[in-house]
């Protein structure tokens, strides 16, 4: 049922939480994992006060485990900390370089935006993220980089503001 499957959904993002933040310690930049459910001693639970000391001395702060809540995806729970928390920015890794048109690995014709508004988002019906997370960021005037998480240096590219994929705003 839904609420199981949306529970294993947040674990999984716990456990892909940990792999980015030892990524980006590999490279000696500073992160944390929050988590909106409990699982100590793995990450520190969410904690609005908590995220932003962690911010304010120049970590990285990786939120995992979505809302706590089934049925809100975990782009709503990304739209929610940045609104919460005035991110400069919400990134977001994906299967493909940027948004597209159309599916670029079942259409050959797809096209990349290298920038886009969250109102042509909404337009073009661009299945980005969902219209809820869309929003939330664009009432939040919060920008969005999408780009491949395939890519390792993408992460550390993103974090540090340089030019990648697609950008939102």
């Amino acid at each position: 049922d839904r609420v199981t499957v949306d529970s294993i959904g947040m674990i999984g993002t716990i456990m892909n939480s940990l792999a980015v933040k030892a990524a980006l310690e590999n490279i000696n930049v500073p992160a944390q994992v929050l988590s909106a459910v409990a699982v100590t001693p793995f990450v520190d639970l969410f904690n609005r006060e908590r995220a932003v000391e962690l911010l304010s001395s120049g970590n990285i702060v990786i939120f995992s485990a979505g809302t706590g809540h089934p049925f809100f995806s975990t782009d709503t729970a990304a739209a929610l900390r940045a609104s919460e928390l005035k991110l400069d920015c919400l990134v977001k890794g994906t299967k493909v370089n940027g948004i597209y048109d159309k599916d670029p690995n079942k259409c050959s014709d797809a096209k990349k935006f290298d920038k886009l508004s969250y109102i042509e988002i909404l337009n073009r019906g661009l299945h980005v993220m969902d219209s809820t997370a869309t929003s939330l960021c664009m009432d939040n005037e919060i920008p969005l980089v999408v780009f491949n998480i395939d890519n390792y240096d993408n992460i550390y590219r993103a974090a540090m503001g340089e030019e990648i994929g697609t950008t939102v705003s």
